[in-house]
């Protein structure tokens, strides 16, 4: 059973969206740059730490590498999946609750 008080940052979120298909880290950077309308840009040390770090959680995988390719391939488990669809649940809730008090004028 995964924790469902797990809180994604914006880029770990990001991330595990692009990797439902396989991507290198330079795919997965324009991939989210593109998700966000240009408003996040990963820098390398940001994305390959969030990469270890959700390798280790087995939140992805890495591909085996093909011949004569220097890239690495990433991909999104379903752990990671459950991840995601966790924190979409938990970004409804709060656009419905903001939207909610917005609406009633914080009555």
């Amino acid at each position: 059973m995964l924790n469902d008080n797990i809180v994604l940052t914006e880029a770990v979120y990001y991330i595990l969206l692009s990797l439902h298909l396989p991507l290198h880290g330079y795919g997965i950077m324009q991939q989210v740059e593109e998700m966000s309308n240009g408003r996040v840009k990963l820098a390398a040390g940001t994305l390959y730490g969030a990469i270890s770090t959700m390798l280790e959680k087995k939140w992805i995988v890495a591909l085996p590498e093909e011949k004569n390719s220097r890239k690495k391939e990433y991909e999104i488990t379903s752990t990671g999946k459950e991840i995601v669809k966790n924190e979409l649940n938990r970004l409804r809730e709060l656009l419905a609750n903001g939207e909610k008090i917005i609406k009633e004028g914080g009555k």
